[in-house]
């Protein structure tokens, strides 16, 4: 099947590839060297970079304040397109419109790439953060990155002249949205459903990978190689336990795994919108979204990011969504279930969660065998063996993942 048959990308009839290579980039370097520099946070350099290879298509640089506004309070551009998370980029000082900058890497001192500043402008950062996560408390993940922001916002169209270290620290994983598209017109897939990881997956990721592949052609598992917040699994840990996982007891023809260089900002459903339009820039047609998608804490309700989605407009999205309900291993049923098909009370359930696997083997503490296959765990008993005192960190518990939130979705 030729590539043109797959989904278009979002916003656009084609992918808006921002990275330049060979000899243009070469000399954008050179350029590059003679301008002011300008440091990047982590989360700015895995937005720079999903805009280099198209991820972020059809955004062409950081967004102008207009464009900031319309996102958060209404998750659109100024040019109609349809956006849910504010793409940015802050700096301590402001900066005259005209100005051509070097963008570093803060972490690596790497340069990233140039922008050409159209907008120096300052925000409201509780505003943002009620819209976005919809609530500012300073304990929330993503709330916290956004105060940390310096004081101006800078707009401009960028080009990325590097992907950091992603393609050899995760080599055969990593993959920019060209190189997805190829593999499913290659294997002439036309619906292929994307599930969205952070964490390795325990058996109800599998059990909710296993149904879209029922009702698709293939199954994108698509990790994010990015930052997460601490307790969370490293990315290399993760990406071994999804590969063996695969490797055991799927068929491989119907899976493909790639990864993306975003850091988590566990903004619950508009993260989950965001997931839904990157992934169709990478390819895939559906966006599987079950119990807490891109979910912290208690801060959304289990099936929010399913409402976010049935409440979009016509048009806004090509993605469409793949709701599946809370699943969970009911040991009456014998298996893995969800609550449309099992009609077993609570105490016949083991509720599973990537929060309550962590906190169990964080603290040494047993794992039921139904919580997740046996070469799973193996990978994650060592590493958490591995860890000393003061790598350790206390996992809480919330309601979404011990079973005792709200189960039912909202009608």
């Amino acid at each position: 099947m030729p590539e043109s048959n797959l989904i278009n990308p979002h916003g656009s009839e084609t992918l808006k590839i921002l990275l330049l290579e060979g000899a243009e980039k070469e000399e954008e370097l050179k350029k590059a060297e003679t301008l002011p520099k300008v440091e990047l946070t982590s989360r700015e350099v895995g937005d720079l970079i999903m805009m280099g290879i198209g991820g972020f298509t059809p955004l062409t640089g950081f967004m102008g304040h207009d464009d900031w506004k319309g996102v958060c309070a209404e998750m659109k551009m100024t040019n109609g397109v349809f956006w849910p998370i504010p793409i940015t980029m802050s700096h301590g000082e402001k900066i005259d419109p005209g100005t051509e900058l070097c963008l570093v890497s803060g972490e690596t001192k790497e340069i990233m790439g140039t922008m050409k500043v159209s907008e120096c402008y300052k925000i409201d950062k509780e505003f943002e953060c009620k819209h976005v996560f919809t609530t500012a408390d300073s304990e929330h993940p993503g709330v916290q990155k956004v105060m940390e922001q310096k004081e101006y916002n800078i707009a401009g169209d960028v080009k990325v002249l590097s992907e950091s270290t992603f393609p050899e620290e995760f080599k055969g994983i990593y993959q920019r949205p060209e190189e997805s598209r190829k593999i499913f017109a290659e294997k002439g897939w036309k619906t292929i459903a994307a599930l969205q990881l952070r964490n390795p997956m325990h058996r109800s990721h599998e059990y909710l990978a296993k149904i879209a592949i029922e009702v698709s052609d293939g199954l994108y598992i698509h990790q994010l190689v990015g930052k997460l917040k601490p307790g969370d699994i490293p990315a290399d840990v993760r990406v071994n336990c999804i590969n063996t996982l695969v490797e055991n007891y799927f068929v491989k023809e119907r899976v493909v795994t790639g990864g993306y260089p975003l850091d988590m900002r566990y903004a619950g459903p508009r993260e989950g919108l965001l997931h839904g339009v990157f992934r169709q820039n990478f390819g895939c047609t559906h966006m599987i979204i079950g119990r807490d998608h891109a979910g912290v804490g208690n801060y959304y309700g289990p099936f929010d990011a399913q409402d976010a989605y049935h409440e979009l407009w016509d048009g806004a999205l090509e993605c469409q969504m793949l709701p599946i309900d809370w699943t969970f291993w009911c040991y009456k049923c014998g298996g893995m279930v969800s609550m449309k098909t099992c009609p077993h009370s609570k105490e016949d359930r083991l509720f599973l969660s990537g929060t309550a696997l962590r906190k169990a083997l964080s603290e040494g503490g047993e794992v039921p065998a139904e919580f997740s296959r046996p070469e799973v765990l193996s990978i994650l008993r060592e590493y958490y063996a591995s860890l000393k005192d003061d790598e350790k960190v206390e996992v809480k518990l919330h309601g979404h993942a011990t079973g005792d939130a709200d189960t039912k979705k909202k009608n």
